[in-house]
């Protein structure tokens, strides 16, 4: 809080000055509190401390403030709520992409109020590295998605733990039927010098993974009871080689496709370009740049794995492009056109065609 001699100096300005009746609000989120700080458009500081984070208190303070305002918030795992909370409120709110923000805030010097300082600097001189935000029910399919993701990751390990526990006691199956019902049944019954704890873990296992697996195709199913996702969904997957999970992950992970200016934008989000460094006119190229949407590039790397098994001019670029490089170079670029198509349909809104190659007319002997 100001002292009360500054706080006079402050509001005495406001009356002088109608620009600075708009006022900058600066947020540091955490767990359990909410620093803030008040700042006029010629950077005087109205007012700074914190709130708890509760939805009743950030409302009650933010209906509470006396001028129209202006705010941003660095992007965290408890930053959407936040967000949801105080848009309402205020005639603009933006949340701050966090690996810009470690850049520009460097210093030695650190605290949740002078961070908050520097988010309402930022804002108040338009500076502020903004990210994007999807609405509330993108972001509620979104966790959806993402939890089907842990339970599929969770399955796979329950299969690899099931056959290590066959390879350890040396047992002999067949791996291509192992996660077969009837055969796993049939398998128990035969398997002889085999520990009864094995056995129990075997059945422990078997059991946890038919959960896994019904678990993941309800939330698909949840995921695909929404009517608008479905249709565009539905639209993406005219794409040779998209499938269902392929074109969620999109959909969803994307959000608004308009926001990517052209493919190449998509591409670099998606994590399929390289670094670049450029310095004195010189370029180093460096691999793949770590700052990426990870559940989109794992998603469509696999996807472009099989890929050209389904769209011929995947399978032809792919083909071209393994003539050039490794496999990993081939694979990189079927994911690359890949968003180019998925971007292109997202956008049209129209189902995926094929365009035909444009004749050059020939010129007649003379």
């Amino acid at each position: 809080m100001l002292r009360p001699a500054k706080q006079a100096l402050a509001q005495k300005a406001h009356q002088e000055n109608p620009r600075n009746a708009l006022h900058y609000i600066g947020f540091d989120v955490h767990k359990k509190t909410i620093s803030f700080c008040i700042k006029t458009a010629a950077g005087e500081i109205v007012e700074e401390g914190s709130v708890p984070a509760q939805r009743e208190v950030l409302r009650r303070w933010a209906s509470a403030r006396p001028q129209t305002w202006r705010g941003a918030m660095e992007a965290t795992l408890f930053s959407g709520w936040i967000y949801d909370t105080l848009k309402p409120y205020s005639e603009q709110l933006e949340m701050a992409h966090p690996a810009k923000m470690k850049a520009i805030s460097a210093g030695k010097k650190k605290s949740d109020t002078i961070d908050a300082r520097t988010i309402a600097d930022l804002v108040r001189c338009n500076l502020l590295p903004a990210c994007y935000v999807a609405p509330p029910r993108i972001r509620e399919l979104r966790r959806l998605l993402r939890y089907r993701s842990l339970v599929v990751s969770e399955a796979v390990r329950m299969k690899n733990k099931m056959a290590g526990l066959l390879m350890e006691t040396g047992a002999l199956y067949v791996k291509e039927k192992l996660h077969r019902k009837k055969y796993f049944a049939s398998l128990l019954e035969e398997l002889e010098e085999v520990p009864q704890s094995v056995m129990d873990l075997l059945r422990l296992s078997r059991g946890a993974l038919e959960m896994f697996e019904s678990t993941q195709k309800r939330l698909v199913r949840e995921l695909l009871a929404d009517p608008e996702l479905a249709e565009r969904v539905e639209r993406l997957m005219t794409i040779p080689a998209v499938g269902e999970i392929t074109a969620l992950t999109w959909a969803l992970e994307v959000g608004d496709p308009h926001r990517f200016r052209s493919s190449s934008d998509a591409m670099s989000y998606c994590g399929l370009t390289t670094a670049l460094k450029s310095s004195a006119g010189k370029q180093q190229r460096g691999p793949i740049s770590k700052q990426r949407n990870r559940w989109l590039q794992t998603t469509l790397i696999e996807a472009a794995k099989l890929a050209p098994r389904w769209n011929p001019q995947l399978a032809a670029l792919h083909a071209r492009e393994l003539q050039r490089g490794h496999r990993n170079r081939a694979t990189l670029a079927a994911a690359r056109k890949l968003v180019a198509y998925l971007l292109a349909v997202d956008k049209s809104g129209q189902p995926f065609q094929v365009r035909a190659p444009l004749e050059v007319p020939t010129q007649k002997a003379a």
